[in-house]
């Protein structure tokens, strides 16, 4: 449709005054949602809707009759406009893609696409669309594909785990009397409690493709922190690294599973540390674990001064099988975000890189 009406389109600058285009196909395309800018043979800016000038957040006068040079040196655009547009103008022009998406830095996806060619008559038409609500549903889909694929991938593996794990506790089961008599019972129980554990995380894998309920009870916060604090404490000392937690205010009780919970800031504190050791200077590791209530909410703080994460590995930190461990499985994270939203709650990250990360947990508090 626009091929025909080009002619009416692509006026020279110096005709902007004195001729115009058809007025019905020009409100059509100033009220579709997509932002439109067309570009002659020459370069020269001719025809840009209202979506596209409310996106660059300039005035149309400012821009018709403008090349991409004048557009880019315009001191009224944004650096990060500036920064998309010379990268669209690269990856369309220079390169030939039809076209090239983004993020803004409002979270917002966005993506140019450039038509041109022997039915533009050497013209140029650059569209910008938002797609957010389409990446949503993409990354929503690929979710449910790799939780589906986790789930049969875990129960191929669950039965060869299960084995070594129900031989170890049957003869620390027969060893327990002896350890008994040399007073270390507590080894006993510890080595038993964990294995328990060990089981429990292989039944979230197995559940994963599926919400699970959790086995509800009353949490002291304060208590589970210390807990976990004392589980991690001895591997965090071998890797020379530090577990600071900070004293609690008040006390603050929360309902849900207890067992899940504890997996939940055990994997946070681990990937600390391993954040921690992979830093390439001599400064020495620290965690810092917490909670404060937030109106009505708790909210679990665990920071550490690791190497920290770019915005790319932020962006999709909690997709299943992501990874950026060379050994690791990319299950981690993305079950500790789903027992959370299963306890009501969700899980925010913060990092910059060579400086550290922060999760925060915020949880329901009973009243």
């Amino acid at each position: 449709m626009i091929s025909q009406y080009q002619e009416s389109l692509l006026l020279p600058e110096r005709m902007f005054h004195s001729g115009s285009m058809d007025t019905t196909y020009e409100d059509v395309l100033q009220h579709i949602d997509s932002g439109i800018m067309l570009f002659d043979e020459d370069g020269i800016l001719t025809f840009v809707n209202r979506q596209m000038y409310g996106m660059l957040e300039l005035t149309r006068h400012s821009l018709l009759g403008c090349t991409m040079a004048n557009l880019l040196s315009n001191l009224q655009l944004g650096r990060f406009k500036k920064k998309h547009l010379l990268r669209s103008y690269r990856e369309l022009v220079l390169k030939g893609k039809q076209s090239y998406e983004f993020m803004d830095e409002y979270g917002r996806y966005w993506r140019i696409s450039l038509f041109c060619g022997e039915q533009m008559r050497g013209n140029y038409l650059f569209t910008v669309k938002e797609i957010s609500d389409f990446k949503l549903i993409e990354q929503t889909a690929y979710q449910n594909d790799s939780l589906a694929m986790l789930g049969k991938l875990s129960a191929s593996i669950a039965h060869e785990i299960r084995n070594p794990l129900t031989a170890i506790r049957g003869f620390i089961q027969l060893l327990n009397p002896y350890l008994h008599q040399l007073g270390k019972e507590e080894y006993a129980k510890i080595i038993l409690a964990e294995i328990d554990r060990a089981n429990d995380i292989i039944h979230e894998f197995l559940s994963s493709s599926k919400p699970s309920v959790p086995q509800v009870a009353m949490i002291p916060i304060s208590a589970l922190l210390k807990e976990v604090v004392l589980l991690a404490e001895s591997e965090a000392l071998m890797k020379g690294t530090q577990i600071n937690l900070h004293p609690l205010h008040e006390d603050m009780m929360i309902s849900g599973d207890i067992k899940q919970m504890k997996q939940v800031v055990l994997n946070m504190i681990r990937n600390a540390m391993e954040a921690i050791s992979e830093r390439v200077d001599d400064l020495s590791g620290r965690i810092e674990i917490g909670a404060r209530r937030e109106g009505a909410e708790v909210r679990i703080f665990i920071s550490d001064n690791g190497k920290g994460m770019d915005i790319c590995t932020l962006d999709r930190l909690f997709k299943p099988f992501f990874t950026t461990k060379e050994n690791g499985t990319g299950l981690g994270l993305s079950v500790s975000d789903r027992i959370i939203k299963n306890h009501g709650g969700c899980i925010s990250v913060s990092s910059r890189l060579n400086e550290g990360t922060r999760f925060i947990i915020t949880l329901p508090l009973i009243q």
